[in-house]
């Protein structure tokens, strides 16, 4: 058996099903199964890895414990996940980030370094601001983006080159600016990123609105847009990018 691990396009797990034909094949598991989290805890996912941690834990009868490796972009975790024994002890979660990696140079590793076995999650980008920023709009922010020099504003939510950083620099270019006119902060996930820009570290986190949702609901922070082609189901109020910059073309991201 080679390494299991999940892909999604904002994560990807372990089909349950397939795990459960295994057990009743070869008894497997009968020991405790790790399961790597390439990006920071409190983040999309993170989340997505502990809820199927705990389904599968509740299927298989052993404990699935969820390890966050962080660091490098996602290069530490991915390759933790790809070097683990191919005994089935060890699983992760992958994300849309092990497709961009290798072109930063960052490693060797793609997607036919693993055994991807389902993709179980897939969120489009969104626009997030502090509550107490100045700019309630996502119309109101891009003027502001484009009256200022370049790397005036700063964004995060995920490392260098990472989905959410494509999707702002994406926004950028499709509003006929440098690809690079928000400097970007890499984080280890969007959790981290929503809490430095809530501190006032940076001012935009173009991460799914998703893992905003808790801050949200908190009115810690205010979600700008969506970069999907209809509004979200959860954030009927935000409207899509497209509603609300009436030049964008459309940005449509569906990765975390």
């Amino acid at each position: 058996m080679r390494k299991l691990t999940v892909m999604a396009v904002a994560a990807t797990i372990l089909s349950t099903g397939l795990l459960g034909n295994a057990q009743a094949e070869t008894d497997y598991p009968n020991r405790p199964i790790t399961m790597i989290v390439p990006w920071g805890a409190g983040g999309g996912t993170d989340a997505v890895g502990r809820v199927f941690a705990s389904l599968l834990q509740q299927e298989l009868g052993q404990p699935v414990n969820v390890v966050n490796r962080t660091g490098g972009s996602g290069v530490v975790g991915h390759s933790a996940i790809a070097t683990a024994a191919p005994d089935g002890y060890t699983i992760g979660v992958m994300t849309i980030e092990i497709d961009m990696m290798h072109w930063q140079g960052l490693t060797e590793l793609t997607y036919k370094d693993f055994d991807v076995l389902a993709v179980v999650n897939s969120d489009p980008g969104g626009l997030m601001v502090s509550a107490d920023s100045e700019y309630k709009t996502a119309a109101d922010l891009l003027a502001a983006i484009k009256s200022q020099p370049k790397g005036t504003f700063k964004g995060s939510g995920t490392g260098q080159g990472g989905i959410w950083h494509l999707g702002l620099a994406g926004w950028m270019l499709a509003e006929g600016l440098p690809a690079d006119q928000v400097t970007w902060v890499p984080s280890q996930g969007a959790a981290p990123g929503i809490t430095d820009m809530v501190a006032g570290g940076v001012d935009i986190v173009p991460s799914s609105l998703a893992e905003g949702r808790s801050m949200i609901d908190a009115k810690r922070v205010l979600p700008l847009a969506s970069m999907s082609p209809e509004r979200q189901e959860l954030f009927p109020d935000t409207p899509t990018l497209k509603e609300a910059v009436v030049s964008v073309n459309v940005v449509e991201i569906e990765c975390s």
